[in-house]
């Protein structure tokens, strides 16, 4: 019987965490869906996709605008992503890949 394929975590995520599963991750992070220390490592892909719908539905209050959010939701929010971002670039990340067609 075949293991089920599970995340590897946001710390062991491809591209310094700066995927779409990581983007899911920090969004959850950020209105509070999980705590900040949840990596999700271990989970399966129907998890990931139920915290995606939960953060999606989050999101759809503000109409998809981080400029729409309350200052202290704005301001979490940021913050999680410039350490993301930190972080990854430590790890070799440069947003490069965002930009590639192939």
């Amino acid at each position: 019987m075949l293991k089920p394929k599970t995340y590897v975590g946001l710390d062991n995520d491809l591209n310094g965490g700066m995927t779409d599963t990581g983007k899911i991750i920090r969004d959850a992070r950020a209105f509070g869906l999980i705590p900040e220390s949840e990596t999700c490592a271990g989970w399966l892909p129907h998890q990931i996709e139920a915290i995606w719908e939960r953060a999606n539905a989050e999101w759809e209050k503000y109409g998809f605008r981080v400029s729409a959010m309350p200052e202290n939701l704005r301001t979490k929010y940021m913050r999680i992503q410039s350490q993301a971002m930190a972080q990854a670039r430590t790890a070799g990340w440069t947003g490069a890949q965002e930009l590639d067609d192939d």
